[in-house]
């Protein structure tokens, strides 16, 4: 669709004339004599631009300017001035004020419409990089209310704002990109790079060059200067996940980098100053690792200035079910299928499970379900496996369910007892006949494949 431009101007000549060179050019064109009547025809059309002139009849082209960026709906409007004998001084003003450009009268057309053109081109690239830093900070929202996480949100907020260094430990899949993420977005660099180096995924050789850069011809296939993660996270943030896995000639590297704020590249000799705040991230026990010799203790001084600890899935049941809607609601926009609903049958299997790969495991585990599942999810999409209906804790554990059986004596039992332990061999018995196959184990037992994930979990039946 055409772009709808505003022109603003109390000389009729030349709103005809800027009519015709924008509508020549496929623009849409609203005209204005005033300030004020530009005001309210912009509270009523969608408009992409506007064009004032810096001195009108009543409120000035200035002061119209000053209204345009205080009203919300119109505070990104690209608008551009014009004028027929401005000073330098009121231009510098109006571009001071959030005009776009500037130009004098008599107009050029060529330059209109470059100007134009140019104003409408980067407001795009604005909307276009808002949106997508709408659509990350989404994607790396933090999830959960969890009185652990409730904890782990008050420490970010504290630490955020500052520039001390942050180490990040926590299990394997528990989110600790996440709390990088969420430091530098609460941080006065927010609008800087936040660059991510895994520094378990880059062979030792290549770290150096990696980190730091490197210049054209400092080593075989180096054919042009390349610039390192530290300066292209200068002015922002370098987050270092999986530290612990780093070389020690790396370590010393980056050791020196921290104390001296200088980065030097492969092949080159001369320093190069950056602002960079480092967070690193580790699923080791880097204190043992010092213990031993495989980590520097003074690195580790250097980056354990806030050490914050990212809580397992398992210390945060509260947000099981909360973060497997989520994940399902985004997997569902992703893929174009509609909204999917978890049965309670399910939601409470997922809260019971270990979950020893954290968050990650969770996120795959109902990705697999959505996937395989109708308009609600219930236990019948759940794997063949069964695995995702382990419950964290059983009242008596299958050790338990065979001292039961054979160490007590059978008259000391209630009715009651003897039932259930009759039903509970039964159905274990079942399920060894069928190969642990609950759909033919229910047929053959005569019961919907739901109650018997029921029963199982009841007795605590495992494979």
């Amino acid at each position: 669709m055409s772009a709808t431009v505003l022109i603003v101007d109390d000389e009729k000549n030349i709103r005809r004339t800027l009519h015709m060179v924008l509508d020549g050019a496929g623009f849409n064109v609203l005209e204005a004599g005033t300030a004020e009547e530009g005001l309210t025809l912009l509270s009523q059309n969608e408009v992409d631009l506007a064009i004032l002139d810096v001195r009108l009849p009543g409120i000035s082209g200035v002061d119209a300017l000053q209204k345009i960026r205080a009203r919300p709906e119109t505070a990104k409007l690209p608008v551009l001035m014009i004028s027929g004998h401005a000073s330098v001084a009121e231009a510098v003003n109006a571009v001071q004020l959030g005009a776009t450009d500037f130009f004098e009268k008599p107009l050029d057309r060529d330059r209109v419409l470059v100007s134009v053109r140019n104003a409408l081109r980067t407001s795009q690239l604005q909307r276009e990089v808002e949106l997508l830093r709408a659509d990350a900070e989404d994607r790396y929202a933090m999830i959960g209310q969890s009185a652990v996480m409730k904890k782990l949100y008050s420490e970010l907020e504290k630490v955020a704002p500052t520039k001390g260094r942050v180490l990040i430990t926590g299990e394997s899949g528990t989110g600790k990109e996440l709390i990088a993420r969420a430091i530098h977005v609460l941080s006065p660099r927010k609008d800087a790079p936040f660059v991510k180096v895994n520094c378990a995924a880059i062979p030792a050789e290549l770290i150096e060059s990696e980190l730091f850069g490197y210049e054209r011809g400092a080593f075989t296939g180096a054919q042009n200067r390349k610039k390192g993660m530290f300066e292209l996270a200068n002015n922002g943030t370098l987050f270092l996940d999986e530290i612990g896995d780093m070389s020690m000639n790396a370590q010393a590297k980056v050791l020196r980098a921290l104390q001296s704020g200088e980065i030097t590249r492969v092949g080159s000799e001369s320093a190069i100053a950056v602002d960079v705040r480092v967070l690193a991230a580790t699923n080791r026990d880097l204190e043992a690792a010092v213990a031993t010799g495989q980590f520097r203790e003074d690195l580790y001084f250097r980056l354990n200035v806030v050490p914050i600890r990212s809580p397992s899935l398992r210390e945060r049941r509260d947000d099981i079910a909360t973060l497997a809607e989520s994940f399902a609601r985004g997997f569902c926009t992703e893929n174009g299928m509609r909204e999917k609903k978890f049965d309670e049958e399910v939601l409470h299997a997922l809260t019971e499970r270990a979950w020893p790969g954290n968050v990650r495991e969770l996120r795959n585990v109902v990705e697999r379900m959505v996937i395989l599942s109708g308009d609600v999810v219930t236990l019948d999409d759940v794997p063949e496996d069964g695995r995702i209906l382990e419950p964290r804790s059983a009242s008596t554990t299958a050790a338990d369910a065979e001292e039961l059986t054979h160490g007590t004596d059978p008259e000391r039992l209630s009715l009651r007892e003897f039932r259930e332990r009759a039903e509970r061999d039964y159905i274990r018995t079942t399920l060894e006949s069928c190969e642990w196959n609950i759909s033919k184990a229910a047929g053959l037992l005569g019961v919907e494949r739901t109650n018997l994930h029921k029963k199982m979990r009841s007795y605590g039946i495992k494979r």
